[in-house]
């Protein structure tokens, strides 16, 4: 194997409950580096790929190496920086995009999804994804026009500044065009057309509709399992409502990390950070936040004339302060308080006030 690659890596005692398998990414992370290749097992690679100007710095792809020919999970960003990188990972391990014999999604975010089309133009390869997925992508097709008047539509329901809506307009006409459509649709409990792995698609819906996690059963029988952004070691996957969303997203995603706390025997490969152990603990963590942004949220509300979505998220408390999200983040920022509070109001706790004409949406505590 080529210089730059790793076999395992060493243990640590995890933060909150959690063990750190992928210390070297750990380390790698801390230091402000892009961690090595890993082999994780024989056949299976972690190769990170640069995602340039992102605090996340690198996305987690993964290689199964296969008799019918080498697989990729999650190639990475569309970009020159990170097809660059994702080259130089596969050359690492011997391969070029061009061997490529299959993609699998597992989900369509442009830092995941965003060289399959890439890979798969070089490669005549096949790119799978959830059926839910696809259909979520779709929705992207909308024109142009009709995008932009949905956005302002959303903006003004929820109270955004005008001088504030240039920073945060919608920019998916800017990538739709750039992701690759699938050619092969995946539900839960399928397994990958793969002949040396048993991986078994797992649907978690919440943090897109049709996200897919995928459980790889070894032979000695234990099993990893490859949890895109569903659940990740260290930050809280994004959770948001968009003018073209499945609802409710927060629902759907505090049941499927309910569904995944099953496979807590699994050696979890994330999409970001490193790899670990304990996924049940790390589930309890991810919704006991759930609980307290609800919890949060109830207690920011003003009782009249109740507040808008966006004065509530400038309240609501950031890792870094609100201060500290600047640009497109602080659509996601509105987009993760609008999940929350449309939680709420299914569980009949928040009320949302609409004016009889334009303008913004208020949100009250209900009682």
């Amino acid at each position: 194997m080529a210089d730059g690659t790793s076999t395992g890596g060493r243990v640590g005692a995890g933060v909150c409950g959690i063990e750190i398998i992928g210390v070297d990414q750990r380390d790698a992370w801390k230091a402000g580096e892009v961690p090595g290749v890993t082999q994780v097992r024989p056949g299976i690679f972690s190769l990170p790929v640069v995602f340039p100007d992102n605090p996340l710095r690198y996305t987690l792809c993964y290689l199964f190496m296969d008799a019918g020919g080498p697989v990729l999970v999650d190639p990475g960003f569309h970009s020159p920086i990170s097809r660059a990188s994702l080259d130089a990972v596969l050359a690492q391990v011997g391969l070029r995009a061009e061997q490529v014999a299959g993609v699998v999604v597992t989900h369509v975010h442009p830092d995941h999804h965003g060289l399959s089309a890439e890979v798969t133009a070089v490669s005549g390869c096949w790119v799978g994804m959830h059926r839910d997925e696809a259909a979520s992508l779709a929705t992207l097709d909308v024109p142009e026009e009709e995008r932009q008047r949905l956005d302002r539509t959303w903006l003004d329901r929820l109270g955004v500044p005008p001088e504030i809506r240039p920073e945060i307009a919608t920019r998916m006409g800017e990538v739709a065009d750039q992701l690759a459509r699938p050619t092969v649709l995946f539900d839960d409990g399928d397994l990958l057309p793969l002949t040396d792995h048993r991986v078994r698609c797992v649907h978690t819906p919440g943090h897109t509709p049709g996200h897919l996690c995928l459980s790889v059963e070894m032979p000695d029988g234990g099993r990893l399992f490859l949890s895109g952004d569903h659940v990740l070691p260290r930050i809280s996957p994004h959770i948001g409502m968009q003018p073209i969303s499945a609802p409710p997203p927060l629902v759907r995603y505090l049941a499927s990390l309910r569904k995944v706390a099953a496979f807590d025997d699994a050696e979890v490969l994330p999409g970001h950070e490193w790899r670990f152990r304990g996924l049940a603990r790390r589930v309890d963590e991810l919704l006991e936040h759930h609980e307290r942004r609800c919890a949060e949220i109830l207690d920011t509300l003003d009782p009249d004339p109740g507040t808008t979505a966006w004065d509530l998220t400038t309240r609501l408390t950031w890792s870094r302060g609100w201060p500290a999200v600047q640009g497109y983040m602080r659509r996601s920022a509105l987009a993760e308080t609008l999940a929350h509070l449309q939680h709420l109001q299914g569980t009949g706790q928040v009320l949302e006030l609409t004016p009889a004409g334009t303008g913004a949406s208020r949100f009250v505590r209900a009682g």
